[in-house]
Parts: C-alpha cells; sequence; structure tokens
C-alpha cells in the first residue's frame, strides 16, 4: 500500500520505513521539527520545543539500531507531550504563567516508559490551565488553533495542543490526560483518535493533577492501531501511583486484529443523545451499520446509569474540591494572576462541604458497581464524543455565562465515562457539511481496553475518516 505524506503517516508506516533504511530516525525527526517550525506560528501547539534535546535523542537512536539494539517498533518516532508531564530538566507550566519556572527534577514514569521504548520528544503542547476546561482556551499562552478552520476555532481541551500537533502532521503521537473528557473532546474536534484509560491502567507518577480521583494518561494518534501500540508500553504498576499497584497488565495487541465479529454493542440512549446537532446524530447512528456489517451485534439500551452520572455531580464537585486543594497556594496567593475563567471556577471547590464530596464520592462508587451489573451483556456502547462541533473561539471567548455553558456542553458526553472510570476511545466517523470532523465515542467497562480498541480498529479498518487531513496550505505561507 502506497503511504501518504511523512507527516501524515501511522507509527507502524513511519517504523517500517526507519528498520528498512528508507529513513533514519534523525532525518525523520529533522523533517517533523522542520514542521513544527513551520506551522506552530499559526496554530500555538506547543508551549516548549526542545530540537536539540530531539535530535540528540533522534541520533542515539539510530546509533542503537546500527548496533543491533531494535528497542521495538516505536524506536525512533517522534512524538510530543501535553505539558502536564514532567521532563528532568524542562518547566512544567500546567498551562499557567506562574509555573514557567518550575523544572522537573526526573521525568514523569509515563516519559521513562516512552524514552526506554526509544521514542523522541520534540516538545511539550499547550494545555488551558491547570487542565481545567473542555473548550481550550487559555489566556496566558494562547488558545491553539483547530487545524481544520483557517479562522480561529477551538480545538477542544483541556489537552488541545497535543490534539492539533497531530491533527496537523507535527507529530503521530502525542500524549494527553483526561479528568472529564480532556483526551476525547479535542480528538474529535481535531479530527483525530483519542484514547482515554481507565484510572489504574497508567502511572500518573510526575504528571501535574487536577483530580487524584478522576485523572488518567491519555494518547492521541492517527489510528487506532498506534494508541494500542503506546498505551501497551505505558500501562503497568507503579508504587508512585498506588492505584496502579497490583493490576496485571493485558496485551491488547494480541486482540487487536479480531475483528468486530462477536462483539455485542449497544447505542447508549437518553442523556447522550438530547441537543445533539442533527449531522453528528446521523453519523454517529451511521456507525452502527458498519458494526453490523462487520458481524458484530448492535442493539440500543436505556442506559439510565448516564444520566445518574451526569446528575451526580454538579457543577464537578469531585473535580472542583480536588483542584481546589491540589492548586490552593496558587488560587489563595495568586488568583488576580490567574487565567480569571479558570481562577473563579476552581475557587468554588473551596466552598464545597466535606460531606458533600465524600457522599458523591461514596455515590459515584455505588453507581459504578450497578452500571457493571447493567452492561454485563454488552462489550461496548456506542455514543458521541461530543454533542456539538467545534465553534469559533469569538464565539464562546465572549463572558463568563457563554463560556460555561459551553463548556459544560462539550463536556456531558465525556465526564460522564469519567464518573464511571470507563475507558473510551473516540475516532473520527464524519464531518459536517462546513468540514468539521464528528467523533464516535466507544465506551467500554473499566479496565477493557482490549475490547474498545478491537472494536476502533475495525471500525477504521472498514472507513477512512481518520486518513482526512486538514488544507494548511494557509498556515504553510510566511
Amino acid at each position: 500500500m502506497e503511504k501518504g505524506p511523512l507527516h501524515y503517516q501511522t507509527i507502524t508506516e513511519l517504523a517500517d520505513s526507519v528498520r528498512n533504511g528508507d529513513m533514519t530516525a534523525a532525518r525523520l525527526t529533522e523533517n517533523l521539527l522542520g514542521r513544527i517550525s513551520m506551522l506552530d506560528g499559526k496554530l500555538n501547539a506547543f508551549k516548549l520545543r526542545c530540537p536539540e534535546l530531539a535530535l540528540e535523542i533522534a541520533h542515539a537512536a539510530d546509533r542503537a539500531m546500527d548496533n543491533g539494539n531494535d528497542k521495538g517498533i516505536l524506536h525512533g518516532i517522534p512524538y510530543a507531550a501535553k505539558d502536564l508531564f514532567d521532563v528532568k530538566g524542562l518547566p512544567t507550566a500546567a498551562g499557567s504563567k506562574l509555573l514557567e519556572k518550575n523544572n522537573a527534577a526526573e521525568d514523569s514514569r509515563v516519559i521513562q516508559h516512552l524514552a526506554a521504548a526509544g521514542m523522541v520528544l520534540t516538545g511539550k503542547t499547550n494545555t488551558v490551565q491547570f487542565a481545567f476546561s473542555g473548550i481550550g482556551i487559555n489566556h496566558d499562552h494562547g488558545t491553539p488553533h483547530n487545524p481544520w478552520r483557517r479562522s480561529h476555532y477551538i480545538p477542544g481541551g483541556s489537552s488541545s495542543g497535543s490534539a492539533v500537533a497531530v491533527a496537523a502532521g507535527m507529530v503521530p503521537m502525542a500524549l494527553g490526560t483526561d479528568t472529564g473528557g480532556s483526551v476525547r473532546v479535542p480528538a474529535s474536534l481535531c479530527g483525530t483518535v483519542g484514547l482515554k484509560t481507565t484510572v489504574g491502567r497508567i502511572s500518573r507518577a510526575g504528571v501535574y493533577p487536577l483530580s487524584w480521583t478522576l485523572d488518567s494518561v491519555g494518547v492521541f494518534s492517527r489510528s487506532v492501531e498506534d494508541a494500542a501500540l503506546v498505551y501497551q508500553h505505558l500501562q503497568g504498576a507503579d508504587i508512585n501511583d498506588e492505584i496502579t499497584v497490583g493490576l496485571a497488565t493485558h496485551n491488547v495487541m494480541s486482540t487487536l486484529k479480531d475483528g468486530a465479529s462477536g462483539l455485542r454493542l449497544a447505542f447508549a440512549e437518553s442523556v447522550f443523545w438530547e441537543d445533539v446537532d442533527p449531522e453528528i446524530t446521523q453519523a454517529v447512528r451511521r456507525c452502527g451499520h458498519v458494526f453490523e456489517e462487520l458481524g458484530a451485534s448492535v442493539t440500543s439500551i436505556d442506559f439510565t446509569e448516564a444520566r445518574e452520572a451526569a446528575e451526580l455531580n454538579p457543577g464537578g464537585v469531585i473535580i472542583a474540591s480536588e483542584g481546589y486543594t491540589l492548586n490552593r497556594k496558587w488560587l489563595e496567593d495568586h488568583f488576580d494572576e490567574l487565567d480569571p475563567v479558570i481562577a473563579h471556577r476552581m475557587i468554588k471547590g473551596k466552598d464545597i462541604s466535606a460531606g458533600q464530596y465524600l457522599e458523591t464520592i461514596y455515590s459515584a462508587g455505588q453507581l459504578r458497581a450497578r452500571a457493571g451489573r447493567t452492561l454485563e451483556d454488552i462489550d461496548a456502547l456506542l455514543v458521541p464524543t461530543t454533542p456539538v462541533p467545534a465553534k469559533p473561539v469569538a464565539e464562546i471567548d465572549t463572558n463568563m455565562d457563554e463560556y460555561l455553558a459551553h463548556n459544560m456542553r462539550y463536556l456531558r458526553n465525556t465526564s460522564i465515562g469519567n464518573i464511571l472510570n470507563f475507558c473510551g476511545v473516540s475516532l473520527p466517523c464524519g464531518f459536517t457539511g462546513s468540514g468539521m470532523p464528528i467523533g464516535l465515542l466507544i465506551y467500554g467497562k473499566p479496565f477493557r481496553e482490549d475490547v474498545i480498541l478491537r472494536a476502533g480498529y475495525a471500525y477504521q479498518q472498514a472507513t477512512d475518516w481518520h486518513k482526512r487531513t486538514p488544507d494548511l496550505t494557509w498556515a504553510e505561507k510566511d
């Protein structure tokens, strides 16, 4: 099969070129660094670029390969990391100008895993301040530009820069985090794959936290296969993140290509489909026909636990209270220096009582157990990732009320999965009439990443939505 432009090739395709001698890791890295340099002035995906470090790692990867030390398929492949992941010697700003000198003493556990696999870090991507928004707007470092529009449209958040970097062909993979939808929302709005993992699968040690209860590490890529490859290397127990201890790893690659035949899929009705753009509804519903043609059983269920999850956490009780606790220093001592939208939302966590917080945590646990029983005969759920496509920044960032209304709408379908601790993968399933990406969200039960990745891979083998790329000729001009 003929490969497309280098900057839009998958990890699998790039790895093949590195191994057969068509491309060295250094040449590949130089090519993508050049693309980052060309585009990022317009797209603002990166908070920090590190070309010297990247080339140093890439040359070391080539030397290792020449000496017969092949570390596997990720060896020599460039990537980017959301600016929440600690990288030794580099600042972790977490989207705030107050933390721009917050240099990390060591690599986060995830960065260590990717370094061991031979991957090449090109830089750190922009995020919403303290990762506390699903829209992607940052008033300190600027809002990344959704590559599907010449005018400034939101990229989704909070892992905004990572989604833009992958969608624009700057890197084949980028790391993100997801607490209420921060991987899946930008993946949907920017037309990439976005994998949200179950809390406990991947260590969060060395990742700037928002919520110790809901934070999870995620992956942006161009294909489900690429997401699975990276996930395979990231999972595992780490004593520095106790929630991962005692959980065995699983080999998602062994079942990835088993096809959709025999899978029991269901459209989760009720709240997921309320007030959804008609074009999104039509595109996501069509996915059911694709899966049926692939041999899956597709039904519909009234998943009432979804509505309960949405109503359980009004105002984001868990995130707001834990986010305030973790960022209390900045909120109390530097309130006027913070992004006003983020500061005014997060400071409300101060007023949440211990009783309200603990009751929400307890109720969430009970709800998760009931959801598991309801889905006993279902392998995965199909829902729209977001109810609406990306909109212009100017339409949303007008006042606090408008911002908050849009934020709640974009996060509605994804935050339900965080409360239930589902894993989920968002993948492109169509485009609106105006050319904006539409995302299908495949939800899996906790710790069943193997199922959602298998379903997502089967869907992508039968469709080509994920192969479409934005027209960036406007951004490529000086």
